[in-house]
């Protein structure tokens, strides 16, 4: 087995840098659970020094002072350098988190380069504006970057979340500290490196590494911190609010979970490509998404039919080794994960669902942590699986005959991140599509949007949007200046 030694310490100021007090924590890897190295734990003290770092390069402007066309060159430039260094920060990606080598190349090291680029090119082609005033007044209204950014990022998507953050906050001119996921810090410590090569100053871009109690609370905590941005569990969202609101007002913005409906009309126009969005939307990244279309509704008349397709497609979602080029399904990211994903397959049987396909963890000799991919039919929404997030590859399939009633009940859930429906009718399509309390509702295809359009959700999913230019609005300040003109002619 070749071993990879991963440098695990913090990076603030420009310099990688152990924990104030020596402390650390060990970085295991799902796919075989071999050590990929030790990690800075950091606290209080590494918060403070990243913030510290962050308030001085923004108060001396080595970075927002820069024009906007030149911060665009440099993030370019960034994200050329994840492209240059893709292979590494695929497998990095992948044993630190267990997703398919395959995608964490294709998909999320793209991904973010893309969105690291399209934030670059976007900031020196946003204007200010000029309000309608008498002819005794000019009122400009600009947005300013609001200071030090600080960012918490889950461990599903570690780059694309990081991105979705730090690229617009950068670009508008802020500086960062960012707190990746204790269960997968490796590629964030990495993107940090890459962004300092790329031209960023040093103290602009902070990475520490710890645990929630310890480095995300104080972070969310400080005074000297303007915004904090998280992705992450509905509970501690709330908890970030709440910390925001006890300490400097900071604004807060939280992208959370979901247990997104996908409805399925008989008048599909094409069954084969539903069934196919349906099971691989739910078993990609191991169902480690929050925008997972985990409730499948299928109308009554065609579910058998829709059944036997899915249930076709289920072998080849066999869980296998991640590093493979082959593989489809990887690694649960960890056995606190897995365990918590054995137990909701466990309450979907006791409380009368059917299980179809799976059910059982898998490749158990391995060392890894590994479920199958799982289909529950006879799903009613009271039952556990249909109304809480598992966060693993389990499908939870409902049946409907009535518009209005699968409409209400997909609407019945504290979650309204994503939702899906599937219809030849147009005035259907439309007409479900606005009912429907979701952030981001797709008609004839699941998950093909981009970064040109805001990613985020009603009710308890979060508040506020990543992608898109609407993310600026999270990362700037809105100034009015009045000026008097006396003049002369």
């Amino acid at each position: 087995m070749t071993t990879h030694i991963y440098d695990g310490r913090a990076l603030i100021n420009g310099a990688r840098v152990p924990a104030q007090d020596g402390q650390t924590f060990d970085c295991i890897s799902p796919v075989d659970g071999r050590l990929l190295t030790t990690v800075a734990r950091c606290g209080h003290a590494d918060v403070d020094a990243a913030v510290a770092a962050g308030r001085a390069a923004f108060e001396d402007r080595r970075w927002c002072g820069l024009a906007p066309a030149v911060r665009k060159r440099i993030m370019i430039k960034f994200a050329d350098q994840l492209l240059a260094h893709a292979d590494e920060l695929a497998r990095m990606e992948t044993l630190d988190m267990g997703k398919p080598i395959q995608y964490a190349r294709g998909v999320d090291v793209n991904s973010a380069a893309n969105c690291i680029r399209w934030y670059g090119e976007a900031v020196d082609k946003i204007y200010d504006e000029i309000a309608p005033t008498a002819s005794t007044a000019l009122a400009l209204i600009q947005r300013e970057p609001m200071g030090v950014v600080g960012v918490i990022v889950p461990w599903n998507y570690p780059m694309i979340m990081a991105a979705w953050k730090i690229a617009p906050a950068l670009a508008a001119g802020n500086s960062v500290v960012l707190k990746p996921s204790e269960k997968s810090p490796l590629t964030a410590l990495r993107l940090a490196e890459l962004a300092l090569e790329a031209g960023i100053p040093p103290g602009v871009f902070n990475v520490v590494p710890g645990y929630g109690v310890e480095a995300g609370s104080p972070l969310a905590l400080h005074m000297d911190v303007d915004c904090i941005a998280f992705t992450g569990s509905t509970r501690v969202g709330k908890q970030i609010h709440v910390m925001a609101g006890q300490s400097n007002l900071k604004r807060a913005w939280t992208e959370l979970g979901g247990k997104s409906p996908n409805i399925v009309f008989a008048d599909c126009p094409d069954l084969d490509r539903a069934v196919q969005a349906a099971v691989g939307s739910i078993f990609f990244n191991q169902g480690e998404s929050c925008n997972a279309p985990s409730r499948l509704f299928v109308e009554a008349s065609i579910r058998e039919q829709f059944l036997e397709k899915a249930l076709a497609l289920v072998p080849g979602y066999a869980p296998a080794n991640p590093l493979e080029p082959g593989t489809v399904m990887g690694a649960i990211v960890d056995q606190t994960q897995l365990k918590s994903v054995l137990h909701y397959i466990e309450l979907g049987k006791k409380e009368g669902a059917a299980l179809l396909a799976g059910g059982e963890q898998a490749l158990v000799d391995s060392g890894g942590c590994y479920v199958q991919p799982t289909i529950f039919a006879g799903v009613t929404p009271d039952m556990t699986i249909a109304r809480e997030e598992i966060f693993g590859p389990v499908l939870s399939v409902l049946s409907f005959t009535d518009t209005a009633e699968v409409v209400r009940q997909a609407n019945q859930s504290v979650y309204g991140l994503q939702a899906a429906v599937w219809t030849r009718d147009i005035n259907k399509a439309h007409g479900v599509a606005r009912a429907l309390r979701a952030g981001t509702v797709h008609v004839n295809q699941y998950d093909e949007d981009d970064i040109t359009v805001p990613f985020g959700g009603y009710k308890q999913s979060g508040v506020g949007r990543d992608k898109s230019l609407h993310a600026f609005d999270k990362y700037t300040e809105t100034k009015t200046t009045w000026i008097r003109i006396d003049s002369p002619v």
